[in-house]
This record gives C-alpha cells, sequence and structure tokens, in this order.
C-alpha cells in the first residue's frame, strides 16, 4: 500500500480553498442587516427598492381625468438605510433623539396613521388604503422621531403610475 505524501496533502487543501470559494457569496455582494435606528444616524429613504426614480402602482379603474385618485396596489413597500447612497439625492439624519422613522405621503387625500419604521432594511408595506393622484409626481416624506433641532427628514420624489 502506497502512503499518502504530502503532494496528496497539497492537493486536498487546494480542493478544500477552491471549493470554499466557490460557495462563498460574491464579495460585492453587500447585504444590510436589521438593525435598529438610533440618534446620530444617516440614513436614506427607499420607496419600492430605490432611493431615486421611484414608482408607485396605482389602482385607477374607470375614466382617468386630470385630478383623479386611487389606491396605491398592494405588494409595495417603503424602507430606510443607514448612511446616504451614492447618487442619492436626500440624506436624512436622525439627530440627537431619533429612534424611529415616521413615513407620509404628501399627496393623500386621506389622512391615516403614518407607516412607521423602526429598523434599518425592514420593508414596511405602503397602505392600500391611501387615496393618491393616479397620475403625476409627488413627495414620500421620512421624518425622524421623536424630532430635535438637529433631526433632518429624507424625501424621496415618486411617480404615480395609474394602472387599470
Amino acid at each position: 500500500m502506497r502512503s499518502s505524501g504530502p503532494r496528496t496533502h497539497a492537493a486536498i487543501g487546494v480542493l478544500a480553498v477552491l471549493a470554499g470559494t466557490a460557495l462563498a457569496p460574491p464579495a460585492a455582494a453587500a447585504v444590510v442587516d436589521p438593525a435598529p435606528i438610533g440618534p446620530k444616524q444617516t440614513f436614506v429613504g427607499e420607496v419600492n427598492g430605490t432611493s431615486k426614480g421611484a414608482a408607485i402602482q396605482m389602482g385607477c379603474f374607470g375614466p382617468v381625468l386630470p385630478g383623479s385618485t386611487g389606491h396605491p396596489l398592494a405588494g409595495q413597500s417603503v424602507d430606510v438605510l443607514p448612511g446616504s447612497l451614492s447618487g442619492s439625492s436626500d440624506v436624512g439624519y436622525t439627530g440627537s433623539a431619533g429612534t424611529q422613522v415616521n413615513v407620509s405621503f404628501g399627496e393623500a387625500v386621506s389622512v391615516g396613521t403614518p407607516v412607521v419604521l423602526r429598523a434599518y432594511a425592514v420593508k414596511a408595506q405602503i397602505p392600500t388604503s391611501l387615496v393618491l393622484p393616479c397620475y403625476g409626481s409627488g413627495k414620500v416624506v421620512f421624518t425622524p422621531e421623536p424630532t430635535s433641532a438637529d433631526a433632518r427628514s429624507a424625501t424621496v420624489v415618486v411617480e404615480y403610475v395609474g394602472q387599470p
């Protein structure tokens, strides 16, 4: 019987390294784990996964005229990410007291409870009960709470897109 020498051990070591790198996720795929929102942090708001050029799909049935309103379709979301994103146009700051971010829809005809975000990278559903324009531009505002003199909201400009 032949004994395994240094070559065999080296070959096994190389195969183990190759297998480990083949199974490892790509280094460029950064993942933000959910983390609590806290004071003195910058953040970026997202609507449907983007902070710039976002669209909200609207259920608008029947003849749609200027000024028509409808409800957001189900399955759409808002969230916040820590820090500032490259290409993001608006960055918020939680200030000295902020521990959550309230999300409001500037053009909402119906006034309801704001969407409350307490952690980064956790998506919350856009309420389908909101009454918003069927078409046109609008703003979704991400406001840190509790507020303080140094807190700053982030705003995402959205396009309302009517879906028959």
